[in-house]
């Protein structure tokens, strides 16, 4: 009984994951990711937090993301297309700053920021989540006449 209870709970959470769901939601997550990175660039432009270009290049492409999201033609395969470059390159660099993370942890000298909330590691693992997600909502954008 309590298996079944937990596999309710656990099917109601996914219907709210699925691609549908998510794409009648994409001005709300482009919002999200665009007020993410002005957030983002006033706190280092302020003084607040150190300069970092991984950092730079992460928050920058979750920015346009976001705004493609908001483009009423982000279907067309061109969008689609240099959302995809775009979004490797974010990628790529996010890639190589979260490494550096497990580099040091398998080194033994990882040791998270004293304000966690500012940790270079797990920036970037969510940065790294936050622009694949992105990528594949656009790539899975249907044409309007669909």
């Amino acid at each position: 009984m309590i298996l079944s209870r937990k596999f309710f709970q656990f099917t109601q959470i996914m219907k709210h994951i699925d691609i549908k769901y998510l794409i009648e939601k994409r001005v709300w997550i482009a919002l999200f990711a665009i007020a993410l990175c002005v957030i983002a660039w006033a706190l280092e432009i302020s003084g607040n937090v150190y300069i970092c270009p991984y950092c730079r290049v992460q928050r920058t492409v979750i920015g346009i993301l976001g705004g493609v999201l908001l483009l009423p033609f982000a279907y067309h395969w061109i969008i689609k297309y240099l959302s995809l470059v775009i979004g490797i390159f974010g990628v790529v660099v996010a890639c190589n700053q979260h490494f550096m993370g497990w580099k040091k942890i398998s080194s033994g000298k990882f040791q998270f920021n004293e304000n966690i909330f500012i940790d270079p590691f797990l920036l970037s693992g969510f940065a790294l989540i936050a622009i694949v997600g992105m990528v594949c909502l656009i790539l899975q954008l249907p044409h309007k006449n669909k």
